[in-house]
């Protein structure tokens, strides 16, 4: 998303002129909120505020994605079982079975 200069706004006009920036964003023109001179929020329309939401999940399948195919690549076929597993760190499963 690109930002014209335009569309950077004080907080403090923000403050003062709210509904002015809000009506602006759901018209889509986006806003930069500086604090400071600094960027710190934005007002955007809510197309693409879900636009966004969904762009943060394909990201997160993808990163599950890649997390699976590394371990499709580098998998060698040995399995270990709970019981094992479980004696290797010193944990006893009857124990936690009463639990």
């Amino acid at each position: 998303m690109r930002t014209d200069t335009k569309n950077l706004v004080s907080v403090s006009d923000f403050s003062r002129h709210p509904s002015r920036y809000i009506n602006s964003a759901a018209k889509g023109t986006s806003h930069v909120i500086l604090k400071d001179n600094r960027p710190t929020a934005a007002v955007i329309d809510m197309e693409s505020a879900e636009r966004l939401a969904h762009l943060d999940e394909l990201e997160d399948d993808l990163k599950l994605m890649a997390a699976s195919l590394v371990r499709l690549v580098t998998d060698d076929g040995t399995r270990h079982s709970l019981d094992d597993v479980a004696a290797e760190f010193g944990i006893d499963l009857d124990e936690l079975r009463k639990d």
